[in-house]
Formats: C-alpha cells, structure tokens, sequence
C-alpha cells in the first residue's frame, strides 16, 4: 500500500477497494532540484504530492518570475485553472529541492469516482482545502502590509523560510528582496 494512503485517510475514509484502487494509480516520481514538474503552457494533466521535497507555482509577468505558492511534503500540487478547463496554464510548476512525488493521473483518478465515490469526495476535499488557501494568499495580499504578511508566512509555512530562496520569497510577498531583508532583520 502507498504512503500516501494514510494521509488521504486523514482527509477522509476510504474503503479498502477505493484505497486499493487509489494506491493502483499513485506513481512515486524523482524530480531534480530546480525542474520544472509542469512548464509554463502545458495544460494540467496530472496532481502531485509531495512525498520529500519542496515545490512552488509561478509565472513571469513583464519579464518578472512571480511565486504564486509554495508547497511542502503531502500537499496536493496542480494547476486547477488549467486542469478544469482542459487549457494550457499560465503557470509552472517547479521544485525547490530534490524532490519524491506521487503523481496521479487525472484522467486515470476521474475514471475511479463513479464506482468510488469515497474518492471522488476526498478528492472534493481536497480541492476545496487547495481553494480556500488561495482565497486566503488573494486576501493576505489585498489587506496585509508586507510586514504581516512576512509573519503569516513564518506562523503558516515557516519551512519555506529555512527551505525556499529569498528570492522566491519575496516575490510571494509582494515585495523586493530588499524590502524582505528589512524585514527580517526587523525581526532579529
């Protein structure tokens, strides 16, 4: 059976045929630090859990490389604009460290609802819990100083801090590296 597994049960019960079913389509993937699991203009096909590693979702906007999230160890990973309407994603996918994935083929996972419907609700699930986080990111940007924003990030994800390039950081913030610097030094 699939580490993954125990975690989807924390989500929501599954059934041994849908856990069976479920560990059937679930492949272990190694990806090199810095690769890209999804470019920018490919349409999304395919979710990832992070079994090791760190991940992070971004886009190039005038030229600029924006972080939209950062994703740490068994947090489901997909281009969700892009996997709903079946369209090439302005987005990509790429990780921060060498990296264990679970990768689950979307097309292989809808085939599974209609006989598990265990699975198609955790995967409800899921997607909700994936949506109500970006709603929040949308918010935190909207209404929080950079400051609060910093210190959000270091309650919610303080891994990223240790894990992720200040880089990526900062443009996740919304603000300069040199601003982010301020910042933490603020802080110490």
């Amino acid at each position: 059976m699939s580490p993954i597994i125990p975690y989807f049960q924390s989500i929501y019960p599954l059934s041994a045929a849908s856990q069976e079913a479920l560990a059937g389509i679930c492949q272990e993937i190694r990806i090199a630090k810095n690769q890209d699991l999804q470019s920018i203009g490919q349409t999304c096909k395919t979710l990832y859990f992070l079994k090791k590693g760190m991940a992070r979702i971004y886009y190039i906007k005038d030229g600029t490389d924006v972080t939209e999230g950062f994703y740490g160890e068994f947090n489901l990973i997909a281009r969700a604009e892009s996997l709903f309407a079946g369209k090439p994603s302005q987005k990509g996918i790429q990780v921060l460290e060498d990296s264990e994935l679970w990768s689950i083929d979307t097309s292989a996972l809808t085939s599974l609802y209609e006989e598990h419907r265990d699975i198609e609700r955790l995967f409800s699930k899921l997607f909700e819990k994936a949506y109500v986080e970006t709603i929040q990111r949308i918010e935190n940007l909207q209404f929080h100083a950079a400051e609060k924003r910093y210190h959000l990030l270091e309650k919610e994800q303080p891994e990223v801090l240790k894990r992720a390039p200040l880089k990526f950081i900062a443009s996740y913030l919304g603000i300069t590296q040199v601003s982010l610097s301020r910042i933490r030094a603020k802080k110490s």
